[in-house]
C-alpha cells in the first residue's frame, strides 16, 4: 500500500504523491525559543520525527526545514526583563531545544533556520506583497496583509472570515490597520526594542511571515508537506497559505499535516492546575527519556493522546520488555536449525508495521504489531521452539520497527545524568536531590514485591518500612479494585 496521510487542506486521507519521484521537502514549525519546551510541544516535535524516520525507511530523500523563532513579542518582553539582548535571551533556549532533542532520541532536520538570519528575505517578500496590493503599510511603519484581497482565506482553517464582526479580535497587536481581520507582517519598532533595518524600513517580523519566508528560501515556491501543532492552523498556518500563495500564485503546500493537543491526567495541560510539564521535569521526577517517547509515539498523531503517570510507568515496562527481547535474540544460546513458523512470524511483524505506519502514521497498530511478535518468539524460545537460524530474521524485524521508533539504545541513565547536571548548573538544587533519591521504576517494583511479601508473612514492621521508603521516595501506593497500583508525586 502507498503511504496515505490525512490532509488537513482537504480534510481527508490521501496518498502522499510528491513533486519529485522518493524526494520530499517538508517543512515543520520549530520552537518559539522563550522558555524551556513542555511535553505538549514535544508530542508534536517526536510526531515528526517518526514521520521523518519511516519516509527515510521507506526510501525517501528528505529535504526538512525547520525555523528556530528567536524573536517574538514573548522573547522581547522577556528578554528586556532580564537586561539582556533578544540573542542573548534567545540562545539559551534554542540550545536547550536542541539538548531536548538529543534527549528524546529526534533527528536534527536536514536545514535550521533562525528567523533573525532571514530578515532580509522577510522584507523582500512583504515589499512583493505590497507591489501586488496585499499589503499596506500604516503611518507608524507597520505593514499588514489585506485578508479581503485574498478570498481563499479560511481554506485550511475552514472558517468563514465573513462572518467575524469588525469588533472582533483576530490578531492581536497593538498596530492601527485598516481592517481588524488583516494580520501583522512587518511591525514597526518601539522605544528600546529590537529592529532591523531593511528594504521596508526599520522594524521587526510579525511571527507569520518568517514561516512563509524562510520555507520558499529552502523549498522553493511549493512545498510537498507543512507539518505543526494542531494549535497553528489558526491564524498561524491559514496566514502562511495567504501570504505566500499571493506572492507567488501558486499551491504553498499540497499536505498540511497536523498533531492533535495531548491531556496530561484527562485534564488541559496547565501550569494554574500544576500539570505542566517539561521533559525535564519528568527526567528529574526519575522517568526515562525512553519512557517519555514512547508514551508520546503510542497514540496516532490525529488523536488526543492523554499523558498520565500509569501511562509513563507501561511505557517504561513495554519498552524493557522490548530491550530484554533484543538482548535474548543477541545474546541467547539457541538450538540448531530453523522454525519456519518464526520466519513467517518476523516477515508478517515487518508487513504489519508498515501497512500501520502507511494507513496514516498508525503507530498504535504498528506497536501492536511488534508485541504480538515478542511474544510469540518468547514463547517459541521458552518451549524450545525458536532456533539459531531463525535469529536474524527476528532481529531484522526489530531493526525495522527501531528505525522508526528508536527506543532500544539503553542509554536513559547518560540522558538523565545530562538533566540532572543541568538542574545543578540552573540551581534547581531541590529538584537535583530528589532526583538522586529517586528510585528506578525496577527498584520500586522490587520493593514493592518484597512489602506484599512480608505482609503475606505477616511480617507488618518490614512491610511497614518498605512502605515508608517508598514514600520517602515520592512514590504513592494505591489499592484499587484491579489490586495495587502506583505512582510517582
Amino acid at each position: 500500500m502507498a503511504l496515505q496521510i490525512f490532509n488537513t487542506l482537504s480534510g481527508r486521507v490521501e496518498e502522499l504523491k510528491t513533486l519529485a519521484d522518493k524526494r520530499i521537502r517538508m517543512y515543520s514549525c520549530g520552537p518559539t525559543v522563550y522558555d524551556y519546551g513542555h511535553i505538549g510541544n514535544f508530542r508534536t516535535f517526536v510526531f515528526v520525527d517518526l514521520f521523518r524516520r519511516f519516509l527515510r525507511h521507506s526510501g525517501y530523500q528528505l529535504n526538512h526545514v525547520m525555523n528556530i523563532t528567536d524573536v517574538d513579542d514573548k522573547i522581547i518582553r522577556n528578554s528586556s526583563a532580564k537586561g539582556v539582548g533578544v540573542r542573548e535571551y534567545a540562545a539559551k533556549y534554542e540550545q536547550a531545544f536542541f539538548e531536548d532533542m538529543e534527549i528524546l532520541s529526534l533527528e536534527k532536520p536536514e536545514e535550521i533556520a533562525r528567523a533573525t538570519e532571514h530578515i532580509p528575505e522577510m522584507a523582500s517578500l512583504i515589499a512583493r506583497l505590497q507591489k501586488k496590493d496585499f499589503a499596506y503599510k500604516t503611518e507608524d511603519g507597520s505593514y499588514y496583509f489585506r485578508i479581503a484581497k485574498f478570498p481563499q482565506y479560511g481554506k485550511l482553517s475552514k472558517k468563514d472570515m465573513t462572518a467575524i464582526s469588525d469588533g472582533a479580535r483576530v490578531d492581536l497587536d497593538e498596530y492601527e490597520k485598516d481592517n481588524v481581520r488583516d494580520f501583522a507582517l512587518w511591525k514597526s519598532p518601539k522605544p528600546g526594542e529590537a529592529k532591523w533595518e531593511t528594504e521596508i524600513g526599520p522594524g521587526r517580523p510579525g511571527w507569520h511571515i518568517e514561516c512563509s519566508a524562510m520555507a520558499m528560501e529552502y523549498l522553493g515556491d511549493t512545498l510537498d508537506v507543512h507539518l505543526g501543532g494542531e494549535d497553528l492552523i489558526f491564524p498561524h498556518h491559514e496566514n502562511e497559505i495567504a501570504q505566500s500563495e499571493a506572492a507567488t500564485g501558486k499551491t504553498f503546500a499540497r499536505y498540511w499535516m497536523h498533531v492533535r493537543f495531548l491531556l496530561v491526567e484527562g485534564q488541559k495541560m496547565s501550569k494554574s492546575l500544576g500539570n505542566f510539564y517539561t521533559p525535564r521535569d519528568l527526567i528529574l521526577k526519575g522517568h526515562k527519556p525512553s519512557s517519555i517517547r514512547y508514551l508520546l509515539s503510542s497514540v496516532p498523531y490525529q488523536k488526543q493522546l492523554n499523558f498520565t503517570f500509569d501511562g509513563l510507568k507501561q511505557a517504561a515496562n513495554s519498552v524493557e520488555r522490548l530491550r530484554n527481547f533484543k538482548a535474548r535474540l543477541d545474546t541467547g544460546r539457541f538450538p540448531a536449525g530453523s522454525n519456519p513458523e518464526m520466519e513467517t512470524l518476523a516477515k508478517a511483524t515487518r508487513e504489519k508495521m508498515r501497512a500501520a505506519l502507511e494507513d496514516a502514521m498508525n503507530t498504535a497498530q504498528a506497536l501492536a504489531a511488534v508485541f504480538d511478535m515478542v511474544r510469540e518468539a518468547n514463547a517459541a524460545g521458552d518451549n524450545g521452539k525458536l532456533l539459531r537460524d531463525d535469529i536474524p530474521a527476528l532481529q531484522e524485524a526489530l531493526g525495522d520497527f527501531d528505525e522508526v521508533f528508536a527506543v532500544l539504545e539503553d542509554d536513559d541513565a547518560q540522558k538523565s545524568k545530562q538533566v540532572l547536571q543541568w538542574a545543578r548548573a540552573e540551581g534547581r538544587l531541590a529538584d537535583a536531590a530528589l532526583a538522586e533519591s529517586n528510585l528506578s521504576d525496577a527498584e520500586v517494583e522490587r520493593l514493592i514485591e518484597q512489602r506484599q511479601h512480608a505482609r503475606k508473612s505477616r511480617d507488618f514492621a518490614k512491610a511497614d518500612a518498605v512502605r515508608k521508603q517508598l514514600a520517602d521516595a515520592g512514590i504513592i501506593l494505591e489499592d484499587t479494585k484491579d489490586g495495587l497500583r502506583w505512582k510517582r508525586k
